[in-house]
């Protein structure tokens, strides 16, 4: 008779977040010495992050240095849309991976022009399951919720919502078109997260905006940086 196996179960998930965490740590503490403050911009496909960040860069021109790094599984579609604002972007294919993680921001940073940089915007993959569980080094996360998604997100994807320092309800010039209730949002907004601001915006009538580049300059000028 041939030799006993055992089966061995390893921790595969625990190792890879453990070792991304270490590479965040170090993201983060680079970028404290820097002086740059990170936002990570999570939400699914078709929320809006694209077209609000590039009204973001465009509010922010002459005020803030900004520079972008843009995750999608294929294509630079939204990475040509940020360079037309002129601010330096950076894309990051991630293939058939649904969220970037820290390994990719570093090598992504290393190729940007971050001398003097005020702010970095991370464009995450479009997914609400995914990039919640990785740290990238950021200083906060915001999640975009559109209203055409429903106002019960925030309960089918309560890590995400738990983990963000900001909520952006995007697309709220479409509310008379729609079955949605924005109060009702905002409850189970904060079931999950009592302390998350939240933002309503529509980039179509540019309300909110304001609001929320106040919020963002606030947040950086807060961080012990």
């Amino acid at each position: 008779m041939g030799k006993s196996t055992k089966t061995q179960t390893i921790p595969v998930k625990t190792r890879i977040l453990s070792e991304n965490d270490r590479l965040a740590a170090e993201n983060r503490a680079w970028f404290v010495k820097q002086g740059i403050f990170v936002v990570n911009l999570i939400s699914s496909p078709g929320s809006g992050k694209t077209t609000l960040l590039v009204d973001t860069l465009n509010a922010l021109k002459g005020k803030q240095h900004c520079a972008v790094i843009e995750g999608d599984q294929q294509t630079s579609l939204d990475a040509n849309r940020i360079a037309e604002t002129g601010f330096p972007v950076r894309q990051v294919n991630t293939g058939r991976a649904c969220h970037l993680d820290a390994s990719m921001i570093k090598n992504a940073v290393s190729e940007l022009a971050v001398t003097g940089l005020d702010i970095l915007f991370i464009e995450n993959v479009g997914n609400l399951i995914c990039p919640a569980e990785f740290d990238l080094g950021e200083h906060c996360k915001v999640v975009l919720m559109s209203v055409t998604e429903g106002e019960d997100k925030p309960l089918k994807y309560p890590v995400i919502f738990h983990l963000s320092r900001a909520v952006v309800m995007t697309k709220m010039d479409l509310i008379p078109h729609l079955r949605y209730d924005p109060l009702l949002a905002e409850k189970n907004i904060r079931k999950i997260n009592p302390q998350a601001v939240i933002l309503r915006t529509s980039t179509y009538t540019s309300d909110g905006l304001q609001d929320w580049l106040d919020w963002l300059v606030t947040q950086k000028s807060h961080l012990p940086l």
